[in-house]
């Protein structure tokens, strides 16, 4: 069994179980985006949360090791993503991305936000005009260093 396999099963029975990622992410004790990026084969579970998750989608025994392995990250099958809604977060990135790494730079000098000591939550926000979606992203800043 491979990543994308296990994570078209898992898909499978989340939809078959009615089961939400929040219902999962309560059961392994972890951020509903963390254990869904996990679920969907971008993290590394330790053999706990690999154990919780094959429980909740009654997955094979194949499946542990899958879980635990370290993925290969950055699943997209095009180099410009042609789902809408992944596509509206390079579109953010092709009009902000500048704005994003000049502000950056001029708060916290030469350097990157990390994805690796990364953390994210996902809400919705009501408003009168149609509810809204608000991500807070918070990375990590890495300064580049002299040598």
């Amino acid at each position: 069994m491979n990543r994308a396999e296990l994570t078209e099963m898992i898909v499978a029975a989340k939809i078959a179980g009615g089961i939400s990622w929040a219902d999962v992410a309560d059961r392994v004790g972890l951020s509903k985006e963390w254990v869904t990026a996990a679920c969907l084969g971008q993290m590394t579970l330790n053999a706990d949360q690999a154990a919780i998750v094959c429980e909740i989608f009654d997955l094979p025994d194949d499946a542990m090791p899958v879980l635990q392995t370290v993925p290969y990250k950055g699943s997209l099958p095009t180099a410009v993503p042609t789902d809408p809604l992944i596509y509206r977060f390079y579109e953010l990135v092709s009009v902000y991305g500048t704005t994003f790494k000049e502000l950056i730079h001029e708060e916290f000098g030469d350097g990157i936000m990390s994805a690796i000591d990364f953390r994210m939550n996902l809400e919705r926000e009501p408003d009168p005009a149609g509810d809204r979606v608000k991500i807070t992203m918070s990375g990590k800043f890495l300064p580049y260093k002299s040598y």
